[in-house]
């Protein structure tokens, strides 16, 4: 198929299920920010990176799953493709039960530690008790959910997110308002959405509908498909790991410079922020299987097509993104909370620095998938924790003395800017590579 209809075809349903799977966390933010107070959503502000690291555990094995079972069917290996997604499951499920033990038994020092104040703490507390026992059928749901679609279904994977984050936002008013739960009634309403997700997908994988099927021989793990799978899925992993640690150190330092209301402003930011980033993360997600499928038949003038047409696509996303989010930082704000005239500054003037640069974000994002994609893992690693660790989290520290407040926002676009420079360079060379179509890859 021609690479732009197919592209579009991977696009559409990747594109409307991360949104709609982001709106797990706006729409518990925006719900607790008007119905409970502006500290409560500091407290899930705090809850945030901890669920970076569960949500990263998820994405090690998930994209490196992906990432497999689509060179693998590239090279019509659907024994060997369907043997990987045993093992992702196994793995999936013995990781998720690690973290809950270790996040409910260690829960008061983390939620402390990524920026739960005094206030905050105990809205931190319920919501993330909560959400810790639902890890394991998020954390399968999330793995085999991607799997749809590296085996050619993306609009499975579309309507599961659908579903699930419809069932969520359905709970979210009735637990919140209704039963007058609070921060409870929002995680309860996040679980039960998590649990449906996880059984629609099993059952997709048993059906008739999908390409592989889910066998209990697969499952049993085998050492040489694990190391695959996280040799692969380190990037994204070192990715949300990286951006776990920033939450973390941007609470800490918006707690020193600006006090509680200021890590509540960053989590209206977050929130505006992944569904920008979520959008271009969409375009990996459409592009993953094609190139990694094209990779694994050596047709490398489709793999060079392919990469040429995302960094159009996603450039295009993040320069509208930031024409919004510099346009009408307020309006966005309002949507979060609008009875705190403090809340409401802060997030207005922070989300204009924050996204200041973010018209060059979209090629660097892109380009770190891509190096994922065809089993670059060392390379991909690096491209992301630049932006996210690199540079970021220095200036963080280096910043804030001289401008204070201000010098936390404006870290995030100074690395941004630094870390696009980098990735140009090594998206020259990834062009030069592939022009042409017939150049070996060892």
């Amino acid at each position: 198929m021609n690479i732009k209809r197919l592209l579009w075809k991977y696009f559409l349903p990747a594109f409307t299920g991360v949104v709609v799977n982001a709106l797990y966390n706006i729409v518990d933010r925006i719900f607790i920010g008007r119905g409970v107070d502006a500290l409560a959503l500091s407290g899930l502000s705090a809850v945030f990176p901890l669920m970076l690291i569960i949500f990263a555990f998820g994405m090690l094995v998930a994209i490196g799953a992906n990432v497999r079972i689509s060179i693998n069917m590239g090279k019509k290996d659907y024994k060997r493709a369907e043997w990987v997604l045993g093992n992702a499951v196994t793995l999936g499920i013995i990781i998720s039960a690690l973290l809950t033990l270790f996040g409910y038994i260690y829960r008061y020092p983390l939620l402390k530690m990524f920026g739960a104040g005094q206030g905050a703490l105990p809205y931190a507390l319920e919501y993330f008790e909560y959400i810790l026992f639902a890890n394991v059928f998020a954390t399968i749901g999330f793995i085999l959910n991607n799997a749809c679609r590296a085996e050619g279904n993306p609009k499975i994977a579309m309507y599961s997110l659908f579903i699930s984050a419809g069932t969520n936002t359905i709970l979210d008013p009735i637990f919140i308002f209704g039963f007058d739960m609070g921060v409870k009634g929002a995680a309860i309403a996040t679980i039960i959405s998590q649990f449906i997700l996880c059984i629609w997908v099993v059952a997709h994988f048993y059906s008739k509908r999908s390409v592989l099927k889910l066998h209990l021989a697969n499952l049993k793990l085998n050492g040489q498909i694990i190391y695959y799978i996280l040799t692969i899925g380190f990037a994204p992993f070192s990715m949300q790991l990286a951006a776990s640690a920033v939450q973390a150190v941007l609470n800490t330092q918006l707690i020193r410079y600006g006090g509680e209301l200021a890590v509540g402003a960053m989590g209206i930011i977050n929130s505006v922020a992944q569904l920008l980033v979520m959008s271009i993360i969409a375009i990996n997600m459409a592009s993953q299987p094609i190139i990694g499928f094209n990779f694994g038949a050596k047709q490398y003038a489709r793999v060079r097509d392919t990469l040429i047409t995302c960094i159009w696509a996603a450039t295009s996303i993040a320069i509208g993104g930031f024409l919004l989010t510099q346009l009408f930082p307020g309006a966005i704000v309002r949507i979060f909370n609008n009875d705190n005239p403090e809340l409401f500054e802060l997030g207005r003037k922070g989300l204009r620095i924050f996204t200041l640069f973010f018209p060059i974000v979209g090629f660097q994002i892109i380009t770190g998938n891509y190096y994922q994609s065809i089993g670059k893992a060392g390379i991909a690693a690096f491209l992301s924790l630049l932006r996210q660790v690199i540079i970021l989290i220095p200036m963080l520290y280096i910043l804030p003395p001289f401008t204070q407040l201000e010098g936390v926002w404006f870290a995030n676009p100074i690395s941004d800017l630094l870390a696009g420079i980098i990735s140009a360079l090594f998206l020259v060379k990834a062009l030069k590579k592939l022009k042409g179509g017939t150049e070996k890859f060892n």
